[in-house]
């Protein structure tokens, strides 16, 4: 029996988080005074915009504050069907489209759920530092394909 505070034996496959690590650092130069541009989280560098604020208020004193359903609220999957058809000419039912809440978790729960142990999954390089902890996790084995301008790709 494992103690309390014992992990599970697959997250040895995981290593530590390299893009957590390289924002701690930043935040301490910042603390220590130095003038640092953090790029390893991928948060924009300025606040959400008013307008967004507000629709975030005006849902909440709409009694919008409970789950939504897995796949995401219905209207919020018609705009994506919309966004796809007017900017992209891509044709989708709003039944094929799932709203996560960000790429990584989205990513997770597909690896999650289609991995075997042992199956191989390319992951174009570079590529979010995650990926490949993703892939073990799941019990999947990576595969990082360097790709660029050599490569005839940009």
């Amino acid at each position: 029996m494992r103690g309390v505070t014992a992990l599970a034996q697959r997250m040895r496959s995981v290593r530590p988080s390299a893009t957590k690590a390289m924002t701690h650092r930043a935040s301490r130069l910042k603390a220590a005074g130095r003038e640092v541009i953090a790029l390893s989280l991928g948060e924009p560098d300025f606040d959400t915009p008013a307008f967004i604020a507000q629709a975030g208020v005006a849902a909440i004193n709409a009694g919008h504050t409970r789950y939504t359903p897995v796949a995401g609220i219905g209207e919020l999957r018609e705009a994506v069907v919309e966004k796809f058809r007017r900017d992209n000419g891509l044709e989708f039912l709003s039944e094929q489209v799932t709203v996560g809440c960000g790429a990584k978790q989205v990513l997770f729960n597909a690896m999650l759920a289609t991995l075997d142990p042992g199956d191989e999954v390319v992951i174009p390089a570079p590529c979010w530092v995650s990926y490949p902890d993703i892939v073990r996790l799941a019990g999947g084995s990576p595969v990082v394909v360097t790709c660029g301008q050599a490569t005839g790709s940009s």
